[in-house]
């Protein structure tokens, strides 16, 4: 018979699976069950029962004593809540970097503030404490508040935000959404993600954790209706309650914590020990060594972000800028106030997610460091 019959050769390359940027592990329907037959068995779904409660309880065992945990929906609406229950003045800046998730910025505003977007530090990547005293300088009375940011789940310099604090006065919250690993202090107001994109994810949800016993009343008030001891609602609020399910990933994700983290410095340090043959490539201090987290941004040469990213799609593997260019590039914050933004912008075109997860295999890893080889071969 004559003609092409439009089969498709199986060949390795059309065989290729896409390694995927994330691929998030969440507690497995065996490790919740127990936790979900408690709940039937008390018929307490919401509301602060039992589960939660617990899963509040080991929470706050992470962290020293004296610490409050307020969970809530997400991280976003915690950021949000923690702002307004501080009573900034209305209008108010409140000081943030650019090269944060938009969400940091989306709780300001949302917390009746505005941003105001300034430089972090090119070698970390976050905001520094004199970067701030700078700008307090000439607008001490504008500023309200401070959020530093723990990029992608490093820790900052929590002393120097401490004296910081005292020394002008003005509120201290930390962003710390990817640091559950880290965040075991909370002198600092610290707000934590419990999204599924994070090293202990219940697939939606976050926390603060706090000493000031008052601002945790006052968030947990604000995440139920403005209710108080009472049924009867004192203060505008809102509905931000985490339910018994949630309680239940939560301490099913807790129990299984320690092998989970292991798992974790076990795939960061195969992606370490591929890329040794990558110079190029700079991981974050620390990363996989002294701390996890469930993604793996790394440093490439100035302005090589885009060329590297068309490299490895050609190669079948995503990536993802998790904080793309910085928040002021963003429609949404167009108006809000910006400074210059140097270190931003050459982290912006430098800084990559690339694939990672806590069971990703060595043929991925060596997929990806060959890949990267490739692209970076000229240098």
């Amino acid at each position: 018979m004559g003609g092409r019959s439009g089969a498709v050769l199986l060949t390795p390359e059309v065989l290729r699976e896409i390694v995927p940027a994330a691929r998030p592990r969440l507690p497995g329907a065996d490790a919740v069950l127990p936790y979900l037959r408690r709940m039937d068995e008390g018929r307490s779904y919401s509301n602060f029962g039992p589960l939660l409660t617990e899963f509040e309880a080991r929470l706050a065992d992470r962290f020293e004593a004296g610490t409050h945990i307020v969970t809530c929906v997400n991280a976003t609406q915690v950021l949000t809540l923690a702002l307004q229950a501080l009573h900034l003045p209305a209008g108010s800046f409140v000081i943030m970097p650019s090269y944060t998730f938009v969400a940091t910025a989306h709780a300001v505003i949302a917390a009746g503030l505005k941003p105001w977007f300034v430089d972090v530090d090119v070698d970390d990547w976050m905001l520094r404490p004199d970067t701030v005293r700078d700008c307090l300088a000439a607008n001490r009375g504008l500023v309200s508040a401070v959020i530093p940011v723990a990029a992608f789940g490093a820790m900052p310099d929590l002393e120097g935000w401490k004296a910081l604090r005292k020394e002008t006065g003005v509120a201290v919250i930390l962003d710390g959404a990817a640091a559950f690993d880290q965040a075991t202090q909370a002198d600092i107001p610290v707000v934590v993600s419990l999204h599924a994109t994070k090293v202990l994810g219940i697939g939606e949800g976050g926390f603060l954790a706090t000493r000031d016993a008052d601002l945790a009343a006052r968030v947990r008030q604000l995440t139920t209706f403005g209710f108080r001891g009472s049924r009867v609602a004192q203060v505008v609020a809102t509905n931000a309650k985490l339910s018994e399910y949630a309680g239940a990933v939560g301490l099913a994700g807790l129990d299984s914590w320690d092998a989970d983290r292991l798992q974790y410095l076990r795939t960061s340090r195969l992606m370490r020990a591929a890329m040794t043959y990558v110079p190029q490539v700079r991981f974050q201090a620390g990363w996989g060594l002294d701390w996890v987290t469930s993604v793996c941004s790394v440093r490439l040469p100035d302005g090589y972000a885009d060329r590297v990213e068309q490299g490895l799609a050609q190669a079948d593997i995503a990536t993802r800028r998790w904080w793309d260019q910085g928040c002021h590039t963003n429609a949404a914050f167009a108006d809000c106030r910006c400074d210059a933004l140097p270190a931003t912008e050459r982290l912006g075109r430098s800084v990559i997610g690339l694939p990672f997860a806590i069971d990703m295999d060595e043929s991925q890893i060596s997929r990806i460091s060959t890949a990267l080889a490739t692209a970076l071969a000229d240098l």
